[in-house]
């Protein structure tokens, strides 16, 4: 955040300077004139202004010799300031500095307002993929990306966030404001870089969810010992969804319907039970009549040691450390939740 104010206002400096300047020799002249040669005001703004500009016109009244000593004085002086002028001014509004550094000086009072959001670290193939489903689920993104061509590509979309910098970098995920994100995804195309990007992470948050892209077999173990929570390699799952598409062709359609489909009729959801109500501890899915009065269907349980139940008994008893993987309609996840949280 420190270095955006640094730029935003460092151009500002640079434009009022030119302005500044351009007025110092303007007034400077105007009184010159005035003092030396007894001008009128008016005269005396006309007379500095063909001067520096050097339009060649003739002077108002046959300079003195001091008015002459003057006005060589005047010309050399504004030469140079008047093509800096030319030139900061030029640089600030044709080439859009200006705007660019106050666009970034922007994007970056919104980062620093953000809190359980999402960092994802590289925006190629993978990256853009992974910021397209995080928004389609109404999660906050930060992208993290050094590549030059790249950002240009990412300030064209509205809103978005992003950081440009090495995301193995502690302070350009200072800036992405890591220590109070949720996760972090690094997808970037070298092994090696997303490493150091784990490290990095897992020091400065220790309990945030870190998801790691691996492109080479053996690296998904360096990664998980580099402190990923879950590595993901995209030629092992492709070759596996291949295979499955062949032995198993519409089960896969279908898991990948619930699971990526952009409309809202039907979602896999996670509900925690921390908040669950007092009254509905160690009851089983059968005395709180889950799907009775709610009407979506518990399809599986992840149990306090991690542990997996699928498609679990309705006599189980769920317990305050339960994480329940439900289906159903948006309405009825809401019912359920409410049946959970509420008491029957």
């Amino acid at each position: 955040m420190d270095s955006v104010k640094s730029l935003y206002r460092n151009t500002l400096k640079t434009l009022f300077t030119a302005i500044g300047l351009l007025l110092f020799i303007v007034s400077s002249g105007t009184l010159g004139y005035m003092l030396i040669e007894d001008y009128r005001f008016l005269d005396a703004l006309y007379m500095t202004i063909i001067t520096i500009s050097t339009v060649g016109f003739s002077e108002v009244v046959p300079l003195s010799d001091y008015g002459k000593i003057f006005t060589i004085f005047l010309i050399v002086i504004s030469l140079g300031v008047f093509g800096y002028v030319l030139t900061s001014i030029t640089r600030l509004i044709i080439e859009g500095v200006l705007h660019q550094s106050f666009k970034e000086y922007q994007v970056r009072k919104k980062i620093v307002k953000l809190k359980n959001h999402v960092i994802v670290c590289g925006y190629g193939r993978n990256g853009y993929q992974a910021c397209v489903e995080l928004m389609e689920h109404d999660e906050k993104v930060v992208i993290v990306e050094k590549r030059d061509h790249v950002i240009e590509r990412i300030t064209d979309i509205p809103g978005m966030l992003y950081v440009q910098g090495d995301a193995s970098s502690e302070d350009v995920l200072e800036v992405a404001q890591i220590r109070r994100a949720k996760a972090l995804i690094t997808a970037l195309p070298n092994d090696a870089d997303n490493i150091f990007v784990v490290l990095t992470a897992r020091e400065m948050n220790p309990g945030m969810r870190i998801i790691s892209r691996a492109s080479n077999f053996g690296s998904d173990v360096k990664l998980r010992r580099a402190g990923a929570t879950n590595v993901i390699m995209p030629d092992r799952i492709g070759g596996q969804r291949m295979a499955k598409l062949v032995a198993q062709p519409d089960v896969v359609e279908f898991i990948e319907y619930i699971l990526l489909q952009n409309t809202k009729d039907v979602q896999l959801l996670e509900i925690t039970c921390t908040n669950m109500a007092q009254s509905n501890m160690n009851k089983t899915a059968r005395d709180l009549k889950l799907r009775e009065l709610s009407g979506a269907n518990l399809i599986g349980i992840k149990t306090e040691e991690g542990s997996y139940i699928f498609n679990p008994s309705p006599d189980i008893e769920i317990s305050h450390e339960d994480k329940l993987f439900v289906i159903g309609t948006p309405t009825q996840l809401g019912k359920f939740e409410k049946v959970l949280n509420n008491g029957v």
